[in-house]
């Protein structure tokens, strides 16, 4: 793992899990599942808390809605034991994407255009 890598995961929290957290989970947790993503969920054994390893960088946007709701405690069990009913016209969970080169431009957004040379512009040369 090496010392970089020990010493950046014990003052970052946006890498997976600090050392603190994976001490905590490591002791308290119990895992009930992972994603699709590969983010790991937990309770301790009580159920008296909830928490996500993130599989890479921390961002709340690639929790998939069902996921998201056993940790807020919107239901009690968790998508590995019931999975939601899905629609036929559901599209499958995509985290934000803003700030990043596939995030929507709509129609005339600059972003979609590609330049475009201007056949009425002459440079001007000294002579």
């Amino acid at each position: 793992m090496g010392i970089l890598n020990t010493l950046l995961r014990a003052v970052t929290w946006w890498n997976s899990q600090t050392l603190g957290t994976q001490l905590w989970t490591w002791r308290k947790g119990v895992r009930v599942g992972e994603d699709a993503d590969g983010n790991v969920f937990y309770k301790n054994s009580d159920d008296s808390r909830r928490w996500v390893i993130f599989n890479g960088e921390a961002e709340a946007s690639r929790v998939s809605p069902e996921w998201h709701g056993w940790l807020h405690r919107t239901w009690d069990t968790p998508p590995t034991e019931a999975p939601l009913p899905r629609k036929t016209w559901e599209k499958p969970h995509q985290e934000n994407l803003t700030g990043t080169a596939m995030a929507y431009a709509p129609a005339g957004s600059i972003r979609r255009k590609t330049p475009e040379a201007k056949s009425d512009y002459e440079a001007w040369s000294p002579e």
